[in-house]
């Protein structure tokens, strides 16, 4: 794959939180200190502290866009904060808690669904998808009798990555094709097998594409409105939502979304997509306070059963090598990470054209969503300001 296609892999592979750890560390810090900015600083909305002091420096240091985000603190109160602006051509305001394309926290969605289906005894974690998707999954190294459902949902498969066969034409003139979901399979299944089902981890998003048509087979009904039922309006999400056939904007307020060929190029305006390519693995439109809300709700077993959330809490490392985090972990379509403070955060991350989202929760109730409008860092220390203020939320007193 040539440079540019790996900076633009980056956006299509929104797996957790992949960090330049030396730098999270000291920005991480830095945040909690505090300092002084420039007098360029935006003005952003919400309280002054240590994460509007981050909001900014994501503006000036990073040099986002926008970044927009929200936090729930241990006693449940609530803080949307703003920085930047919504668009860089009219310099209109950034939406408080505007839409963004979720990308890849959709997985956490998906991987819900499925769960609630194994509760209702109509899914096996540790059947063979062959079971559920008889003679669909075969390619090189690749058959669906010796990949389990647990291995698809914990990137534990060897699937190839379909994404790797679309990344300029996602990001270029095919931005706007639409993809059938067996038109992906078919580009992952025309690669060989990253490895055999369960001796290692790989990031995939090809193993949530299975999922989403795990859950179709099964229901007997479309993805979308299987996530639209069990997850969304269980819940109350107001603001999120599964983008119909050929819909490629967003319908509530929102900041625009910006794509570079790689970090420091001019930003392109690549609000307007079709996101039919993430499908179950990265389609979703949600604002920063329903994505600390889904979390939340999840983490608090609003979704699940408790056999079935301990199922999908139960993790693997991630080998190294693999440009996360030491110590990040995945579960069935939920990652943890260790906080700077102690414990962990649980969560997923996306990035997409366009948008980074980085959510994290705890098990006492705090909640942080921190979303930005570039996909890929328009400088270096980019993602590093965003995932290092994401601790920094957590952790704040």
């Amino acid at each position: 794959m040539s440079d540019r296609s790996q900076q633009r892999a980056r956006a299509l592979s929104p797996s957790g939180r992949r960090r330049g750890i030396a730098a999270v560390a000291v920005i991480a810090a830095a945040l909690a200190v505090g300092g002084t900015l420039p007098s360029s600083a935006a003005q952003p909305h919400g309280p002054r502290d240590s994460v509007r002091q981050g909001m900014e420096r994501l503006v000036t240091d990073g040099k986002f866009p926008a970044a927009l985000a929200a936090t729930v603190d241990r006693e449940g109160r609530t803080r949307n904060y703003t920085a930047g602006v919504a668009d860089l051509t009219t310099k209109a305001k950034v939406p408080v808690d505007g839409q963004v394309r979720a990308g890849s926290n959709t997985k956490t969605f998906t991987a819900t669904v499925v769960l609630q289906l194994v509760g209702e005894g109509k899914i096996d974690l540790d059947s063979p998808i062959e079971t559920y998707l008889p003679h669909l999954i075969r390619g090189e190294g690749i058959d669906g009798r010796t990949i389990t459902v647990r291995q698809l949902l914990q990137h534990t498969s060897g699937l190839p990555n379909y994404t790797d066969s679309i990344v300029d034409a996602v990001f270029g003139k095919d931005r706007h094709t639409y993809y059938q979901p067996r038109t992906l399979l078919d580009l992952a299944q025309a690669q060989k097998a990253q490895f055999a089902p369960g001796t290692s981890v790989a990031y995939s998003n090809t193993n949530y594409l299975v999922a989403g048509l795990l859950i179709e087979r099964v229901t007997g009904r479309p993805l979308a409105e299987q996530i639209t039922e069990r997850v969304i309006n269980r819940i109350g999400l107001r603001h999120t939502y599964f983008p119909e056939v050929g819909d490629e904007g967003i319908r509530e307020a929102h900041p625009r979304g910006y794509h570079a060929t790689k970090p420091g190029a001019p930003l392109d305006d690549i609000t307007e997509v079709d996101p039919s390519w993430g499908w179950a693995a990265g389609q979703l439109i949600s604002t920063p306070s329903d994505l600390n809300r889904f979390f939340s709700a999840l983490i608090d077993g609003k979704l699940l059963e408790p056999a079935q959330l301990a199922e999908m809490r139960t993790t693997v490392k991630v080998p190294d090598g693999l440009g996360y985090d030491p110590g990040t972990r995945f579960g069935l379509g939920l990652n943890s990470i260790p906080l700077s403070c102690g414990g962990l955060m649980w969560g997923h991350g996306g990035d997409t054209p366009g948008y980074h989202t980085s959510p994290g929760v705890t098990d006492d109730g705090r909640a942080a969503t921190i979303a930005v409008t570039a996909d890929l860092p328009p400088t270096e220390q980019g993602f590093a300001l965003a995932d290092a203020l994401l601790d920094t939320a957590l952790c704040k007193k």
